[in-house]
């Protein structure tokens, strides 16, 4: 599944991210990549390790794992830290998948569910597409400042050569209770099925109690298989 969503629609919200993007630093986007990601990935991460980058990952990681929607697709069980990446000058990052695990230690968590958070205006820069390929569909995705995609971190998924301006986004990945995308995927509906007949029927409905007994016991089911 590769779902898009609206995460940052607050004009002011978005300024205040612009505000804190501009005290990042820089570093060579090589050195948070894996050994075969780093053969194909030609951009800038930002140091967030520094207060300019705790501070934009204070901001932006709760409008990502808070998000309601978020919170029904990934079922976020752990979730990794924010990276911010700046792509310019035909940088690009070719096309791999994820790795299995991310972090080191206790803040070790396997990546289920891989996120994009577009933060540039895409007026402002030429190419730079993420192209995510699942099976039997491939997804061209150049999306608007605060447009979150979430995606399978198994997909095969590039960043198209950004030809001029730059391009700037938030990525990180998040363990889910549930493992198992199709899995997941059902859940996912069954949960909005659930939120459409929710806005027609009573709380006490037959209808939206049976729904809320199916997803409990599937959660139980399959959590951590």
């Amino acid at each position: 599944m590769i779902l898009s969503i609206a995460a940052i629609p607050e004009a002011e919200k978005l300024d205040e991210i612009r505000v804190g993007l501009a005290k990042l630093s820089w570093q060579d986007g090589r050195a948070t990549a894996g050994a075969v990601a780093s053969r194909v990935k030609v951009n800038e991460q930002a140091v967030m390790s520094n207060p300019a980058g705790r501070t934009i990952s204070k901001l932006l990681l709760p409008l990502v794992i808070d998000n309601p929607i978020v919170k029904a697709a990934a079922r976020p069980r752990r979730n990794s830290g924010l990276l911010v990446s700046k792509t310019q000058d035909g940088g690009h990052y070719g096309a791999h998948v994820d790795n299995s695990l991310m972090g080191k230690g206790d803040a070790q968590i396997r990546t289920d569910i891989s996120f994009t958070l577009f933060l540039s205006d895409p007026s402002d820069y030429e190419g730079g597409e993420l192209v995510v390929q699942t099976a039997g569909m491939t997804q061209t995705i150049k999306g608007q400042p605060g447009n979150l995609v979430l995606y399978s971190s198994t997909s095969i998924h590039e960043v198209k050569p950004v030809t001029s301006g730059t391009r700037i986004v938030a990525v990180g990945w998040i363990e889910s209770h549930i493992r198992n995308d199709a899995q997941r995927e059902l859940l996912f509906d069954m949960q909005n099925t659930r939120s459409s007949l929710g806005q027609k029927l009573p709380v006490d409905a037959p209808e939206l109690l049976m729904i809320d007994k199916s997803i409990a016991n599937l959660m139980r089911m399959w959590a951590g298989s």
